[in-house]
């Protein structure tokens, strides 16, 4: 079947239907379908995303099946139990693992070239039960990962050193978690280092990362669950795969060699295009984003195989 410029959203809840707005707002797409276990509540989820597009565009938004699949370019997956206050993002694994195993065998059955953008946490380990369960696609899963982590970087970045965010280039990488590290240093401004750009003590710079990596710890805290920035980061990936951008990404995926590590999906920058991975980013680390990057890994296998 001839794939369209089609994404179905499978989970309407707060994060599937931002992203869908994010996407209807994006006017990429020929058609978007959402599918949602409630359908009271997709219905209606629906019929206000429809209400949108004429300011927009006309992207043809439906409550869909998985019949949607069969002609979808790119499969985004959302659905699943929602980080609570005080809970990690791994302490939803057992749940959000159940539902994974049942949804992805109906996605490739009905879509075997599909992409498939995992949102769902624990992202990393979830993207690699998905790549265990279909190795064969392992190019065209991916998951979210540090996308976000990484926008809220250069937020904050940018608000430190008054420069654009667009004009930082700046990556946290590893685990979508606890275990995450930033690269400073590959972290430039305008081709140049960020060291040299602003000379950033070690406890501004320790503080910056921290503020990133809890920020949703705080958000989740204060309005119950995260869902602006992760929507347009999801959009960020879609349009990539959609109009085969191949823009350079920090999403989860297979790591096969890199810094030593198999065996598991953690974010790192690659190249992001119309099959998916496209290409890896051979990247240059200190010794010590190294380690980290390794303890992060070590983390992630630990949690997978209480998964499995």
């Amino acid at each position: 079947m001839l794939l369209k410029n089609k994404v179905t959203i499978i989970g309407a809840g707060m994060v599937g239907s931002t992203a869908a707005y994010s996407l209807i707002a994006s006017n990429l797409l020929e058609e978007l379908a959402l599918i949602d276990s409630h359908p009271a509540y997709l219905k209606a989820q629906v019929m206000d995303l429809q209400h949108a597009i004429p300011f927009h565009g006309n992207t043809q938004v439906k409550a869909g099946t998985y019949e949607d699949v069969r002609d979808s370019r790119v499969v985004v997956i959302t659905c699943g139990a929602k980080q609570k206050v005080g809970e990690t993002r791994l302490d939803l694994v057992k749940k959000n693992s159940a539902i994974i195993k049942e949804i992805l065998p109906r996605v490739f059955k009905a879509n075997p070239r599909a992409v498939v953008i995992m949102v769902t946490n624990p992202v990393d380990v979830l993207t690699y039960l998905a790549v265990s369960l279909y190795p064969k696609c392992a190019r065209q899963i991916m998951g979210s990962g540090t996308i976000l982590d990484s926008a809220r970087f250069r937020f904050l970045l940018s608000q430190k050193l008054q420069v654009s965010p667009k004009s930082i280039h700046a990556y946290i990488v590893g685990e979508h978690g606890d275990s995450e590290l930033p690269l400073w240093s590959n972290a430039t401004i305008g081709g140049g280092g960020i060291e040299k750009f602003a000379g950033l003590s070690a406890a501004a710079k320790k503080s910056l990362f921290n503020q990133a990596k809890n920020a949703a710890y705080a958000i989740i805290a204060g309005k119950q669950s995260t869902y602006f920035a992760i929507a347009s980061g999801v959009a960020e990936i879609v349009g990539a795969v959609i109009m085969n951008r191949r823009t350079v990404l920090p999403v989860s995926h297979l790591l096969t060699g890199e810094f030593g590590l198999k065996n598991v999906c953690l974010s790192l920058p690659v190249v992001v295009g119309r099959e998916g991975i496209a290409q890896k980013v051979g990247l240059t680390i200190s010794p010590a984003e190294k380690k980290q990057l390794v303890e992060s890994a070590r983390k992630l296998k630990q949690v997978f195989r209480s998964v499995k």
